[in-house]
Order: structure tokens, then C-alpha cells, then sequence
């Protein structure tokens, strides 16, 4: 578990499911959908192409801010493009580095030409968290001399 380790390990622990918006739904449909699945963001595909990515800021800043009807609003219309992918052999540390620097929550992750999953800035911090734990167990062990040699 380190920053220099792929997220492919990240990847196989999140859910295999991917939930996805069409950009025709409406927003009300995608915010029901995040809302039901406990997830802050949804991938939007045209077929099989992603095509964007809808989040709860979106919503807030370009339906609510806009006095716009999230009953009314297809996603298309609110939606950001996806300018930044990432793969599975991506490592933590440049995932890290793509959403800080461009102020990114979510990176959808694209294998084989397709989209296999979607990474958050917390399921990078977690990772982060958790290699610190295990690093500092690892340093505890070595000092009490319980480390294998």
C-alpha cells in the first residue's frame, strides 16, 4: 500500500457495479439514483462513450444556483466534460496529483477502451490513510523487535 502502488488493489475493493447517467435523464433522476446508492457522482454515457460526469456540485451550482427545475433539466445540460481519465496502472500518487491540480473529485477509470470504474479524491485519501497505518504498525513491529527479519 503505497502512493506509488497502481489503483487497480483500489479498484477490486470498491463495488464491481458502476452506476451510470444517460444525458438525457433528468437531474432529479441522476441525484435520485446518487442519493439511493450512497455515491457522490455519476459517469454519463451515450451508448457505450463516456461522454461526462454529473455530481452533487453540479447540481447545487448549475440547477439550484440557476433557479433551474432538476425535474426539467436533462444532464446534458449540466453536466462537466470529462477532460482527465485515468487506468487502472495509474498509480494513487498520480491520481492524486490530476484531481488536486485540476480540482477534480472524481476520475472515471477507462480500461480496454471502456469504463471499468470511477475513483474519489476519499477513496484516495482512505488509500493514503490506510498505507500510513500499515506503515506505522510495520516501524512499531521493527522498533519492538517483533519485525521478521
Amino acid at each position: 500500500m503505497e502512493l506509488m502502488e497502481t489503483i487497480r488493489p483500489l479498484m477490486k475493493e470498491k463495488s464491481g457495479r458502476v452506476w451510470t447517467a444517460t444525458p438525457d435523464m433528468t437531474v432529479y433522476d441522476a441525484l435520485e439514483l446518487m442519493a439511493e446508492k450512497e455515491i457522490g457522482a455519476l459517469p454519463v454515457l451515450a451508448g457505450e462513450t463516456l461522454v461526462g460526469m454529473i455530481s452533487e456540485r453540479d447540481y447545487a451550482r448549475k440547477v439550484i444556483l440557476k433557479g433551474k427545475a432538476s425535474r426539467e433539466t436533462p444532464v446534458a445540460e449540466i453536466m462537466a466534460e470529462v477532460s482527465f481519465t485515468v487506468t487502472p496502472e495509474s498509480t494513487v500518487e498520480d491520481c492524486m496529483l490530476v484531481m488536486t491540480t485540476h480540482r477534480l473529485r472524481h476520475l472515471a477509470v477507462i480500461e480496454n477502451g471502456a469504463l471499468s470504474g470511477v475513483v474519489s479524491l476519499g477513496d484516495l485519501v482512505n488509500w493514503v490513510i490506510q498505507s500510513q497505518r500499515q506503515t506505522i504498525r510495520h516501524l512499531n513491529e521493527y522498533i519492538a523487535g517483533a519485525y521478521p527479519v
